[in-house]
C-alpha cells in the first residue's frame, strides 16, 4: 500500500494526513491510542469514533478508561458510553452504527482495541440472523467446553478458541442457523471501508514500554474512582451480561462482595489487563500486517 509507513516517536512526528481521509488507529490496550488520536483531530481534523466494545456503556467511563470530560470537550467524539448496560450491542450494531458516520460532515478518526469492528469495518461482515434470546440464554449456562465441542470443524480452524464471548458466537450462530460460522462470513459482502480508502495506524507498543503502563493503570483507576463506578452497579451485576465482562469490573465486583481483598482484586485486575495485551498484540500483527506502524517513543 503506498501510504505505508513505520514511524518510532511521538504523535507530533506523524505525517500530515489528508482531511477527507478516514483515520483508523488499532493498538493494545494502554498503549496511547486515545491520545493519538485526539492529537490528529487537534492538529488535522476530524472526529473520534470508538472502536472499543466495553467503552460503549453508558456506565463505565473510568474502568474502561473510556475519553474524559477534558478530551471530549477538546474534540467531538462519538459513539462512546450511549448504550445501556443491558441493551445487547455486537459488532454488527457498531459497523450499522459507523458506517453513515464515513460519508459527510467531519472525518473519522476512528480508533479502539476491538479487532473484529476493524475487520467488519474494512473486510465486511456476514449478515448473521439474530441469536433467538433462548439460545443465548442456553450458552450463557454451558462450560466453554461443551461449547467447543458443539462448533463445526471449519469455524474451529480460525476461532480464538480461548476466548469465550467468540466460542459463545459461534456456537450461538450453528445453534441458531444450522450453518457454521465460518460458512457465513465466507459469504461476506464488500466492507463499508476498503484498507485503501483509509489512513491505517497500528500502535506497536514494544512489551517493555506497555508493562509498566499497565502496571500503574490500576492504581490511577482507583484513584479516579473506579470502585465508587462499580459499587454502583453493583446490585445489577450480571456476569454473563457483556458489559460486565470488561477488565477490572469481576475483579472490584468480587472485592466489594466480601470475597477478595482490595490488593487481590488488583492484582487480578492487572494480570488481566496483562494477558488482554497480549493477545491483542498477536492478533493485530497477524490481521493487520498491511497498516502503517506507529511505535511510540520509549
Amino acid at each position: 500500500m503506498a501510504h505505508r509507513w513505520t514511524i518510532t516517536g511521538g504523535p507530533d512526528d506523524l505525517p500530515d494526513i489528508a482531511p477527507d481521509q478516514p483515520v483508523l488507529i488499532a493498538g493494545p490496550t494502554a498503549s496511547g491510542k486515545s491520545a493519538l488520536a485526539l492529537r490528529i483531530a487537534r492538529d488535522q481534523g476530524g472526529v473520534i469514533v470508538n472502536a472499543d466494545a466495553s467503552q460503549v456503556y453508558d456506565c463505565w467511563r473510568v474502568i474502561t478508561a473510556r475519553p474524559g470530560p477534558g478530551d471530549e470537550a477538546a474534540a467531538p467524539h462519538l459513539l462512546y458510553g450511549h448504550i445501556g448496560w443491558n441493551a445487547p450491542y455486537s459488532t454488527g450494531h457498531w459497523l450499522r452504527e459507523v458506517t453513515p458516520l464515513l460519508s459527510g460532515g467531519e472525518r473519522p478518526i476512528i480508533t479502539g482495541g476491538t479487532g473484529l469492528y476493524f475487520t467488519a469495518l474494512t473486510e465486511g461482515m456476514a449478515e448473521i440472523p439474530a441469536t433467538p434470546p433462548e439460545i443465548r440464554a442456553e450458552a450463557d449456562t454451558r462450560p466453554l467446553d461443551d461449547l467447543l465441542a458443539g462448533l463445526d470443524r471449519h469455524t474451529r480452524v480460525g476461532l480464538d478458541l480461548r476466548n469465550r464471548a467468540r466460542v459463545q458466537r459461534a456456537w450461538e450462530v450453528l445453534r441458531a442457523t444450522g450453518r457454521g460460522l465460518a460458512d457465513w462470513q465466507a459469504a461476506t459482502p464488500a466492507p463499508a471501508l476498503p484498507l485503501s480508502g483509509a489512513m491505517p495506524i497500528l500502535v506497536d507498543a514494544p512489551r517493555e514500554w506497555l508493562l509498566p503502563r499497565i502496571e500503574t493503570r490500576f492504581d490511577a483507576m482507583l484513584a479516579m474512582g473506579a470502585l465508587d463506578e462499580v459499587a454502583a452497579m453493583l446490585d445489577r451485576y450480571d456476569p454473563a451480561l457483556p458489559a460486565f465482562r470488561a477488565i477490572g469490573v469481576p475483579e472490584l465486583a468480587d472485592h466489594l462482595s466480601g470475597r477478595i481483598t482490595l490488593d487481590e482484586a488488583r492484582a487480578r485486575a492487572t494480570i488481566a489487563t496483562r494477558q488482554y495485551a497480549k493477545r491483542q498484540r498477536s492478533w493485530f500483527r497477524g490481521k493487520m500486517r498491511n497498516w502503517s506502524v506507529f511505535r511510540p517513543d520509549m
